[in-house]
C-alpha cells in the first residue's frame, strides 16, 4: 500500500500541486498539514500517516522538505520506517528507498537540503547584521512608539499601569519594558 503525505507551511499555501501528484503516483491514502512548520516533526496528519504504515507499506512526499527540514530527523524518521519494514519514496528527487541507490540518494538530497538551509541562514544574518550597521531596526516591529511611551509616561501620572497597558493594548510588563527603552520613568502619583 502507497501512503501520502502532504504538507505546506502557511495556511495561504495551496496543497492541490501535491495532492495531485500523489494520487497520480498511486498513494491509496493520503494525509496532510497545513499551516505547520516542517520544522516540527510532532504533526497530526504526519503521526496519522505513520500510524496508518505497516510493513511492505511505502511513505510517499511530493518533494523531501515536505516531509521535514532537519537532516537528522528526516534520517531518523526513514530509518524508523526501515525498522518497520516500510518503504519511502519523494516524487521530485526520485528516491525510492527500495534499492541501496535509492538509500544512498536519499542521504545526499538530505545532506544538500540541509546545506541549503545553513546557507540561506548564513545569509539572513548577515542581512541583519548590515542592517543594524545602517541602524535599521531588525526584528518585530515594537509594541510601542516613543511618542506612545511619552503618552503613556504622563497617563501613569493618574492611572495605574494596567489601565494605561490596557489603553495601548499591550501587558503591563511591555509598557514598562517599553518606557525603560526610551529612558523614561514610569512616574506614578502617590
Amino acid at each position: 500500500m502507497r501512503i501520502g503525505y502532504a504538507r505546506v507551511s502557511t495556511d495561504d499555501q495551496n496543497l492541490d500541486l501535491q495532492l495531485a501528484a500523489l494520487k497520480t503516483a498511486g498513494c491509496d491514502d493520503i494525509f496532510t498539514d497545513s499551516g505547520i512548520s516542517g520544522a516540527r516533526f510532532s504533526r497530526p496528519g504526519l503521526g496519522q500517516a505513520m500510524t496508518a504504515l505497516t510493513q511492505g507499506d511505502t511513505l510517499v512526499v511530493w518533494r523531501l522538505d515536505r516531509l521535514g527540514r532537519s537532516l537528522t530527523k528526516l534520517v531518523e524518521l526513514v530509518d524508523e520506517l526501515g525498522v518497520r519494514g516500510v518503504q519511502f519514496a519523494s516524487l521530485t528527487e526520485c528516491i525510492d528507498t527500495t534499492s541501496p541507490g535509492g538509500t544512498l540518494l536519499f542521504h545526499i538530497m538530505a545532506a544538500l537540503a540541509q546545506f541549503e538551509r545553513s546557507l540561506i541562514g548564513e545569509r539572513t544574518r548577515a542581512g541583519m547584521l548590515a542592517a543594524k550597521a545602517r541602524g535599521q531596526h531588525v526584528g518585530r516591529r515594537r509594541a510601542m512608539t516613543q511618542t506612545e511611551c511619552v503618552e503613556a509616561q504622563q497617563l501613569l501620572t493618574l492611572h495605574s499601569s494596567d489601565i494605561v497597558a490596557q489603553r495601548f493594548e499591550v501587558h503591563p510588563r511591555t509598557l514598562l519594558r517599553s518606557l525603560r527603552r526610551y529612558g523614561l520613568e514610569a512616574r506614578r502619583l502617590a
